[in-house]
């Protein structure tokens, strides 16, 4: 594992992150996964195996494939000196002007407009769109086919479901879960699961909410 880039989870997620760091020129050297179930096994012909002790991985290079937000910000406490890759597929469009954190990925089919800052180890998945101005936090999760218009605001630890829309100017606040296929458009609070069309909260981290919030009717 000296050269090349580490990915860290064997899942299927993994599977995108590998292809996506090979159509982007760059070596995976090693995946590696808590999971002693899935060592000696191999996604794409790259071999999985057992976490290195974390100071031996000071230094080397490396992208988490770990689709859940709250694992992904874990790995990167747990991991303190792994020099975290910036990764964009060959065929997405990023914008020159666009700011992507340590550790992002933005998959096949992507596209993010001018003026758009991204956070630290982000999904941008396949097909998904950002428009201009935007803002994405650290840690968040757009899924493949969402589209947020311009200058909308993405709280840290967000995900958006498969093709869930944001329209212009919207917020979705910290840690919060667009379900798929859900219209977001009035501000969404931190910490709720929005769905439906206009997306509705649904709960509140696990705690059911009866009615819209009063401030969202």
């Amino acid at each position: 594992m000296n050269d090349g880039v580490i990915v860290f989870g064997a899942g299927g997620h993994a599977k995108v992150v590998v292809s996506t760091l090979v159509a982007a020129g760059m070596r995976v050297a090693a995946i590696v996964d808590d999971d002693r179930g899935k060592w000696g096994k191999s996604i794409l012909g790259i071999p999985v195996t057992g976490c290195d002790a974390e100071e031996d991985l000071a230094g080397r290079r490396g992208v988490i494939a770990i689709g859940d937000n709250r694992t992904r910000e874990g790995f990167e406490k747990r991991f303190p000196g792994v020099v975290w890759k910036t990764v964009v597929h060959p065929h997405a469009w990023v914008h020159p002007s666009v700011t992507l954190g340590a550790g992002t990925v933005v998959f096949a089919g992507s596209v993010v407009q001018p003026g758009t800052v991204i956070g630290r180890h982000c999904i941008v998945n396949s097909g998904a769109s950002i428009d201009h101005d935007c803002s994405v936090g650290d840690y968040c999760h757009i899924a493949p086919g969402a589209c947020l218009a311009g200058e909308v605001s993405v709280g840290e630890g967000a995900f958006l479901g498969i093709g869930s829309v944001v329209i212009v100017g919207k917020k979705v606040g910290a840690w919060s879960i667009i379900g798929a296929g859900g219209a977001v458009t009035s501000d969404i609070p931190a910490h709720v699961t929005a769905v439906g069309v206009p997306a509705r909260i649904a709960k509140e981290h696990g705690i059911p909410v009866t009615r819209q919030r009063e401030n969202d009717e």
